[in-house]
């Protein structure tokens, strides 16, 4: 070949090669952020979790891209992988977004050197900068001095809004209640005799099929679901890894308290009474949020941000409740808790990334005030108005636009993934956006759910527990324990824990002799796990975070 003709071939292999990235064609994993035309620079990213995507013009992406010069292609986890393989793929080929969310799998990106060191970069950016203090900031440094990601969620500006309680609880759908007479619900036993009662009187849901009484979520990690309440019923907050004993500053074992094995005992009564759904061991979490589609499952454990996606289409009478159940009357619950600090994952940008003073801009502009409500609360005069002292408002077309799957997709751009603020806007007057807004929240209630409130002397769902605490220093310990890997000896015995513990549960919850079952249980668990090494390391970090060596 001559050479005009290789001169003339590698033009048209760079022309083709634009016109792909330009598109956003080709592997999004790969190096792709450009200037398109319009002179807005497109961005790839990858978040590993399950999410609805945008459409291509979507109206307020759009509008962030005209005001900050940038926008990023969202790219979620694929319905037919896990988190672990995908993050695997693009560790194996070095093959990366420009940014990436790895979720659990946050650890080994910064292990594989995929992640830039955002901290060397960030003087010029000073609402990212401002996002955090500089003491949580610094838990956020790897070995290296570095920091390697941004924790998206639970920064409060101000104070706390939340009319929804978003975490754990013991959940109840609303229509039970007020068979009851909306009755005082506080203990386990409590708990679960109103659920036997209420399925003897309506075996049957209105179609005619059976009532589910009580359901378990177990697949994966989100056997939480079932192995975590011991912590709550003792009335501790969701330190997740253990509950912490404040005077001693100490880690303790939840799984092998008294408390745990009464839980599973209940359990076990209550699955021989088949008020618990026999399937329930089984089921993909796809599965289980089908069955709470459905409304026929009157109670579980579980926390919100889980399952409100598949509680947002039911029936308003089959919408739940939390409820703050304690082992026995007279301990205080504390399952609403202040926004966690989680220091275990968090957003980063890749080494791929072509332009990386431009993606910690784009981070930095979503920061803004007039953005965040871009993405919050969307168009003045379009998704919402304000009034004449600031307060924004919107009519019931407007509530229902954010109900519309179709509009959404066509129009409000949250950049969910990317760092936001909770608690209140920045103009110190709204909620930071329109579902923690008082007025907003109330007037799109359910007529039964404002007659659950009265009844019980509240106006929201958080009211409906114990009002949240200060964080303790340590406070959540899962941020760290989720940092471990297996090279350790204290990682190892994490691993084993939940492996003895996913074996063994459904078995003991299932058994015919549960004593028998519970102390084979406890046989495996001790021998196999060293529990010392991990809870030795959790009470270490407990007391470091206190000041105490």
């Amino acid at each position: 070949m001559n050479k005009c003709r290789i001169i003339h071939f590698g033009l048209v292999v760079f022309m083709v090669s634009m016109i792909f990235q330009q598109t956003g064609c080709g592997n999004i994993k790969g190096k792709s952020n450009t200037e398109t035309k319009d002179n807005i620079k497109v961005f790839t990213s990858y978040f590993a979790i399950k999410n609805d995507s945008m459409n291509k013009n979507n109206a307020v992406q759009n509008l962030i891209a005209e005001k900050t010069g940038a926008k990023c292609i969202e790219t979620w986890l694929d319905d037919n992988k896990t988190a672990a393989d995908e993050i695997s793929d693009m560790i194996i080929s070095e093959d990366y977004p420009d940014f990436i969310f790895g979720g659990m799998e946050q650890q080994r990106l910064i292990e594989a050197g995929a992640l830039i060191p955002i901290d060397e970069y960030w003087d010029d950016y000073s609402n990212l900068k401002a996002f955090y203090t500089e003491d949580k900031w610094n838990k956020l440094r790897a070995d290296d001095g570095h920091i390697y990601m941004i924790p998206q969620f639970g920064n409060v500006n101000m104070y706390d809004t939340s009319v929804e309680h978003n975490d754990e609880a013991f959940w109840i759908q609303v229509k039970v209640l007020k068979w009851a007479g909306y009755p005082e619900i506080n203990t386990l036993d409590e708990y679960f005799d109103l659920l036997e009662r209420y399925i003897e009187a309506n075996p049957n849901s209105a179609d005619g099929t059976p009532n589910i009484g009580y359901e378990i979520l177990t697949d994966g990690y989100l056997y939480f679901c079932l192995e975590n309440p011991p912590q709550f019923l003792d009335g501790y907050p969701n330190d997740g890894a253990c509950i912490v004993d404040e005077e001693k500053l100490e880690a303790i074992d939840y799984n092998t308290t008294d408390t745990a094995k009464k839980w599973f005992e209940k359990l076990n009564e209550e699955y021989h009474k088949d008020l618990i759904d026999p399937e329930c061991f089984v089921l993909t979490k796809d599965q289980y949020f089908d069955k709470i589609r459905s409304g026929k499952v009157l109670g579980m454990v579980d926390q919100y941000w889980n399952f409100r996606s598949a509680a947002d289409s039911l029936p308003k009478d089959c919408q739940y409740v939390p409820l703050g159940i304690v082992i026995e009357e007279g301990i205080e619950e504390h399952y609403h808790s202040a926004a966690a600090f989680d220091s275990s994952q968090g957003l980063g940008i890749s080494v791929d990334c072509e332009d990386i003073e431009g993606a910690m801009k784009f981070i930095d502009d979503l920061l803004s005030p007039e953005i965040l409500t871009l993405r919050t609360w969307g168009r003045e005069g379009i998704e919402y108005y304000v009034d004449k002292d600031g307060v924004f408002y919107r009519t019931a077309e407007q509530r229902n636009f954010f109900l519309d799957p179709e509009y959404t997709a066509n129009n409000l751009c949250d950049y969910n993934y990317f760092p936001f603020y909770d608690g209140m806007a920045m103009d110190g007057i709204n909620a930071y956006s329109p579902a923690n807004q008082s007025a907003e929240f109330y007037d799109k209630l359910s007529s039964i759910m404002k007659e659950c409130f009265s009844e019980y002397g509240v106006q929201t769902f958080t009211e409906m527990l114990n009002k949240s605490e200060e964080n303790k220093p340590w406070f959540p310990v899962w941020s760290y324990s989720n940092t471990f890997t297996t090279d350790t000896t204290y990682g190892k015995a994490k691993e084993d824990m939940d492996t003895v513990k996913h074996e063994y549960l459904p078995k003991v919850v299932m058994s015919n002799d549960f004593e028998a079952s519970w102390n084979e249980y406890m046989d495996v668990y001790n021998s196999r796990c060293d529990v010392k090494a991990y809870l030795d390391e959790l009470t270490a970090y407990i007391r470091k975070s206190v000041g105490n060596q």
